[in-house]
Formats: C-alpha cells, sequence, structure tokens
C-alpha cells in the first residue's frame, strides 16, 4: 500500500469513462487499500480509481453522516437515484467539494437518495444506499468512474465561477497532482 498522489481537473484521465473490473484477485484487495490509504491521507469523503490514475471502475466512501460512520468500497458501480433537482442548488445546503479541484467548493445540486450497486474484490454482490450526504458522495463517485467532476454538474452563476476558476488556477493543462501527506491540504491548510 502506498498514499498516491491525486490528479488535478485539465488532466484527461479524469474525463475518460472507467473499464470495469474483470480481475477479482489480491492485487485488486491491495489496490483498494491503496484508496482508502490515500483518502485517508486526503482527508476525503470518497476517492475513485480515475482520481489517482488508474483507470479501474473503482471507488471507496469514508465518511460521517448523521453520526454514523459509513466506510465501504463498490467495483463496477452501477448507480439509481430519486430525481435531481433542477432548481439552483442551495449555497449553504448543497455545497460539495473534491479532492481533485483542490480548495474549491462549489452548490451541486444532486438528488437526495442513492442507491449503488456493485460487486466487492471477491465478485460477490454489494449494495450501499442512503440519503443526504451519503447519497451524495455515492453520486461523485459513480461520476468520476463516468468520466465526469462535479464541475460538470455546476448551473449558472456556479458554473462561470468555476470556469474562471480553473483558467485562474492554470488547470488546463494535464499532469498536475498533489500528494496528501507531502503538499499543503489544499481543503484543510
Amino acid at each position: 500500500m502506498a498514499i498516491r498522489p491525486i490528479l488535478i481537473a485539465g488532466d484527461p484521465r479524469l474525463s475518460a469513462p472507467a473499464v470495469a473490473v474483470t480481475e477479482f484477485d489480491s492485487e485488486l484487495a491491495a489496490f483498494v487499500d491503496t484508496l482508502f490509504e490515500t483518502n485517508t491521507a486526503a482527508r476525503g469523503a470518497g476517492l475513485a480509481a480515475n482520481q489517482i490514475g488508474d483507470p479501474r471502475a473503482v471507488f471507496v466512501y469514508d465518511l460521517m453522516a448523521d453520526g454514523v460512520r459509513h466506510r465501504g468500497y463498490v467495483v463496477n458501480p452501477v448507480l439509481e437515484t430519486s430525481e435531481i433537482p433542477e432548481t439552483m442548488p442551495d449555497p449553504d445546503d448543497d455545497i460539495e467539494g473534491c479532492l481533485s479541484v483542490p480548495g474549491e467548493w462549489y452548490p451541486t445540486g444532486r438528488a437526495d437518495w442513492a442507491k449503488v450497486t456493485g460487486v466487492d474484490v471477491e465478485g460477490n454482490p454489494v449494495a450501499v444506499e442512503g440519503t443526504g450526504y451519503l447519497a451524495r458522495c455515492l453520486q461523485h463517485e459513480t461520476d468520476h468512474l463516468i468520466g465526469h467532476l462535479y464541475l460538470d454538474r455546476l448551473i449558472g452563476r456556479n458554473q462561470r465561477a468555476a470556469r474562471k476558476m480553473i483558467k485562474a488556477n492554470g488547470w488546463t493543462e494535464p499532469g498536475r497532482s498533489w500528494l496528501p501527506g507531502q503538499d499543503v491540504d489544499p481543503f484543510h491548510g
């Protein structure tokens, strides 16, 4: 296991759809451990494989929601949600961030309920579902695996502000990353 660098917006690997996992072996289990270790070092709620440059369809999550810790992973996830609001997201209640958009937060519309089904590292079926923050995380991570950042979901003034931020940060070229535990934490200073 090792902490891996997290790719930053602008890297084409973040916009490439993930490849289904077909080999369920000890290497996959070790990779999931690496995702957890990297996510923990970054103090993230979740991390998708393509955020560390791996094309496989797998993500981990580890977060507190309503006083309960939710921790797990899904290989080859399939997402199901309640209706996604089309109105302007609430700037206080719908705020979202991303380890691949370090230090930035934008109101993002998400469904209040989500369920992800897939398999574990041995190919056994798994399912996780939730509301609120957990639902937001499940949608966010499965978005990564179809090649979308949460910035792609922004609307109106939030979308315009994000475009300006991308240019201002110079995140228009591939190859940018940050290493949790070594580089300055962009979210917590």
